[in-house]
């Protein structure tokens, strides 16, 4: 057998042990002479320093839902149809991104791209409509997992 094997894996199991102590530093608090408050990861000799537990708080803005696709709707304040899809999707809880292709540049890029010809336009993941039906609209997001 030869050795070259067992230098990496001693170095492996070198780092494995070394990981509970990276893991468990901590970020340190403390207030100077002056009232000033300070962080860092290594507490202060001059000062008595508080461990601050971190907390992660994310939100994502993204117009899915735990189980179905993304959802855009391409609109004019005008039209009636738009308004009637967005009524039906907000009873049904599903979340969507809008664009007004009237006011928006993206919108108005995005709805040239997909040779637009009226509105609303309605993109379920990767389906598509063009106006708005209600039962079409229904099976569109059951399909996509809504």
């Amino acid at each position: 057998m030869s050795n070259a094997g067992i230098f990496p894996r001693c170095m492996i199991s070198v780092l494995l042990l070394m990981l509970p102590a990276l893991l468990s530093a901590g970020i340190y608090s403390w207030t100077d002479e002056n009232g000033k408050i300070h962080f860092g990861d290594r507490p202060p000799v001059a000062h008595k320093a508080d461990i601050v537990t971190v907390r992660v708080n994310t939100y994502s803005a993204d117009s899915r839902t735990v189980s179905g696709e993304k959802v855009v709707l391409y609109t004019t304040q005008r039209c009636g149809y738009c308004k009637k899809a967005k009524q039906f999707l907000r009873q049904n809880n599903v979340s969507y991104t809008e664009y007004d292709i009237e006011t928006s540049t993206k919108g108005r890029r995005d709805y040239k791209k997909l040779n637009g010809t009226g509105v609303p336009i309605i993109l379920i993941g990767d389906r598509r409509m063009d106006g708005f039906s209600e039962g079409r609209m229904a099976s569109m997001l059951k399909s996509a997992g809504y």
